[in-house]
């Protein structure tokens, strides 16, 4: 029986990672498993196009934070989006700036699965790491 705090390792490939602003800087590829079964290593891919010249990098499981609730869009005086427009959410989903708080998330418990996980780095920091090879 699927316990809270419990998800399935098949599906946290593909889970978005961004930074605390929000921004896409990637997507987990791997998750790497010691002899006891506990993750120790998430292998993340940054750039590329339909998984043609992805950069690879592995951090350990605990950098990443793990979030099961959708993006928080908040007012302009708050928001980490640009200064005016419209922002795109790590789901796609655009939101004008200035707009009332609103939660967008198409993850429910029973998918086994976080919403996101957040690594606090740019995509051109997480470039720079060195690459990881299988």
């Amino acid at each position: 029986m699927h316990r809270e705090g419990e998800w399935r390792a098949t599906k946290l490939a593909d889970v978005s990672v961004c930074n605390e602003s929000n921004e896409k800087i990637g997507d987990v590829n791997d998750v790497i498993l010691d002899k006891s079964g506990k993750a120790t290593t998430v292998i993340l891919g940054v750039g590329g196009f339909l998984g043609m010249g992805e950069h690879y990098v592995a951090v350990t499981f605990d950098q990443l934070k793990w979030v099961d609730e959708g993006v928080r869009s908040t007012t302009a005086s708050t928001s980490t989006a640009p200064a005016s427009g419209t922002a795109t959410n790590v789901d796609g989903t655009r939101t004008t700036t200035g707009s009332a708080i609103t939660t967008t998330s198409t993850n429910t418990k029973e998918n086994w699965y976080p919403d996101r996980a957040v690594f606090n780095a740019t995509k051109d920091q997480l470039k720079s790491m060195p690459e990881f090879k299988y």
